[in-house]
């Protein structure tokens, strides 16, 4: 029998490490960015772009990702590592699809929680051909271990693997094919900087306009086969907050609505209806949104309020008002964080139709004023 060299038993162990998945809980929320269960039916492989000329929005990204692309391919070269950067729901794995499919090269998907051993990621490295791509959903939540193998692994194709233990262990290296990684992240400060500096593309994803969400919308509605009306679209991706996942997770309630109540194309009398059932208001703002500002003005005065305490008369947890519906609030201009707290801007006071209270006279005033 033959004996086993360092490298049979290297890609021995590679292969029997195994990668484990691990979902996190997300808000169940119609407006939440995060998937929800089920809404892998909301981008199937035929509702997802494909291409550039099908990718809606964020056009200059794409007219970058095309010249890049084009000089890589030309030179027989495979992309610099990129990273994509943004808030979640905005498209960030459909254009790694993208950018795959435009290369001509295999995708390889993972997410940064799952890979939790330096083996996983050095099966994932040595199951790559040339020229594939790597995509890392999540890439900060990546560990020290793993991001160590994927230094070299970036840099100069290749990485080290411990075989043994105690005195006995020996350093293996490893080639593997000439590769791109595709990182994306919602945190970029929790990207640490050794990492973030490998990467020679870096491309931020902004939130979409009305207009771009409304061609979205007349998209899916014609892939769906189940027609829209322009005012209808327009209506939904007012009330979308932006983001392409919120914009085809309800314009798929709203065909429900439609096809309950037996009409052949989604118009605005159903959007109206649909909305109100799910509690959705013009500015795009669900039940629990106005909760916390209802609260935060009629209970606090307006503020300034703690994050912790806002979390307990909402009864909420304190990490899903910070992550799910504080950064919308903040983004249309209804809270602004303080050093002392939270507080309501007069844009909230306005939108519940009531008046801010008066602030406070101070003695500097009344001397003043004498």
């Amino acid at each position: 029998m033959r004996k086993k060299n360092l490298r049979d038993e290297a890609e021995e162990l590679l292969a029997a490490d195994q990668i484990e998945t691990d979902e996190d809980l997300e808000s169940e929320s119609i407006l939440a960015r995060t998937p929800l269960p089920g809404d892998e039916e909301i981008l199937l492989p035929s509702l997802r772009p494909r291409q550039f000329n099908e990718f809606i929005g964020q056009s200059a990204i794409v007219e970058k990702l095309r010249v890049f692309i084009a000089a890589a391919r030309e030179r027989g070269e495979p992309l610099d590592h990129t990273l994509l950067l943004g808030p979640p729901g905005l498209g960030k794995t459909t254009l790694a699809n993208v950018i795959a499919t435009e290369m001509g090269v295999q995708i390889r998907i993972t997410s940064g929680p799952v890979l939790n051993r330096a083996g996983d990621v050095a099966a994932l490295l040595t199951g790559l051909r040339q020229g594939d791509v790597l995509f890392i959903d999540e890439i900060h939540r990546l560990s020290k271990n793993v991001e160590e193998v994927l230094y070299p692994a970036m840099e100069d194709y290749h990485f080290d693997v411990l075989i043994g233990k105690g005195p006995t262990a020996r350093s293996l290296r490893m080639k593997v094919q000439p590769f791109t990684l595709i990182g994306a992240t919602t945190r970029e400060g929790d990207v640490s900087a050794p990492l973030r500096t490998r990467f020679g593309v870096v491309s931020r994803i902004d939130y979409y306009s009305i207009g771009e969400l409304t061609r979205l919308i007349e998209s899916v509605s014609a892939r769906l086969q189940y027609p829209v009306s322009p005012e209808a679209a327009g209506e939904i991706a007012r009330r979308a907050r932006g983001t392409p996942r919120v914009a085809i997770r309800m314009f798929k309630r709203m065909r429900d609505v439609a096809q309950v109540n037996k009409c052949q194309t989604v118009d605005l009398a159903t959007v109206e209806t649909g909305m109100q059932m799910l509690q959705v208001d013009r500015m795009g703002l669900d039940y629990i949104d106005r909760k916390i500002l209802d609260i935060l003005l009629r209970r606090f005065d307006g503020g300034p309020v703690s994050l912790d305490t806002l979390a307990v008369s909402v009864g909420e947890e304190a990490d899903t008002i910070y992550d799910v519906y504080e950064s919308f609030l903040i983004q249309i201009g209804f809270i602004a964080r303080t050093s002392r707290g939270r507080i309501a801007t007069r844009a909230a006071w306005e939108y519940f139709g009531m008046r801010p209270p008066e602030p406070p006279v101070t003695q500097n005033q009344l001397k003043f004023d004498e």
